[in-house]
């Protein structure tokens, strides 16, 4: 099954390098990498181009698009009109694959019945204690536990890239795509990659405010998706053994849930990443 790589990469230059280096050590027979490096005023493509021979000399291809026009969603269009494979595996700049990750996503999404794959996510090691606390809870609750969430990565064979066709401006596109999928086409693989959280009580709640957002969002212009969301709530028993397992990092989170609902660290843009 050829297997395409698409990478949107917005001033990602000082991520990309060792996120193609991971890509690029991937165990698998053949792979497509198509780097978007969108509205970038940094050495993105550049970076992204360095790594080409390299590719090559496995006999893969990794092609370079450069746009002026800035917008993740625009980014995804533009890789996909580009790709060549059958299947599509949507990667975040910041993140480290394991080398068996591709691999198994390929087998994974084999078949002609749609499928959707993802990886199992490890979070980085943050600077920041606030940002460790946040995680330590975070990495707990079912959208994170249940359903291979996507964040960060997610992959689709053909019949499942039918479903839908070009990307929409929406601000949540791994949410957008995991919902078309009812929870049994949705397959997570053992396979790990490394995801950073952003640094900082502020950066977390500009990125949660956003996350909240693009789920109200989708509710608000594809309501029929919200059928496939399986995941479960934490219920007040949940709740008070995560509070006594982990009362720091519960009080993290708490913390941000609520500035959320407030004007702090408001950001002019829809799209806040916190870096």
């Amino acid at each position: 099954m050829s297997l395409s790589v698409i990478l949107p990469a917005h001033d990602e230059a000082g991520y990309l390098g060792d996120c193609l280096e991971a890509l690029l050590r991937s165990d698998c027979a053949a792979l497509e990498i198509i780097v978007i490096a969108n509205a970038c005023g940094d050495a993105t493509a550049d970076v992204a181009r360095g790594f080409a021979r390299k590719a090559a000399q496995r006999g893969w291809r990794l092609e370079v698009i450069e746009t002026p026009l800035g917008g993740k969603l625009n980014a995804l269009n533009l890789g996909d009109g580009a790709a060549t494979g059958a299947a599509r595996v949507y990667l975040d700049a910041d993140v480290i694959v394991s080398a068996p990750l591709i691999g198994q996503i390929a087998a994974a999404l084999t078949g002609d019945a749609p499928r959707y794959a993802g990886g199992t996510a490890r979070i980085a090691r943050a600077d920041s204690g606030v940002t460790r606390a946040y995680g330590r809870f975070w990495v707990t609750l079912p959208f994170v536990t249940q359903g291979a969430p996507g964040f960060g990565l997610f992959a689709v064979n053909a019949a499942g890239r039918a479903r839908w066709g070009a990307f929409p401006d929406i601000i949540s596109d791994d949410t957008f795509v995991r919902l078309h999928f009812a929870p049994g086409e949705r397959v997570q693989v053992r396979a790990s990659y490394t995801w950073p959280m952003v640094e900082g009580f502020a950066n977390l709640v500009r990125v949660r405010r956003r996350q909240n957002a693009g789920v109200a969002e989708l509710a608000r212009k594809h309501p029929a998706l919200l059928a496939n969301d399986s995941k479960s709530g934490v219920g007040l028993a949940g709740l008070m053994r995560r509070l006594l397992r982990d009362p720091t990092g519960f009080a993290v989170y708490g913390a941000v849930a609520l500035a959320v609902k407030t004007p702090l660290f408001a950001s002019k843009s829809r799209w806040a990443r916190g870096r």
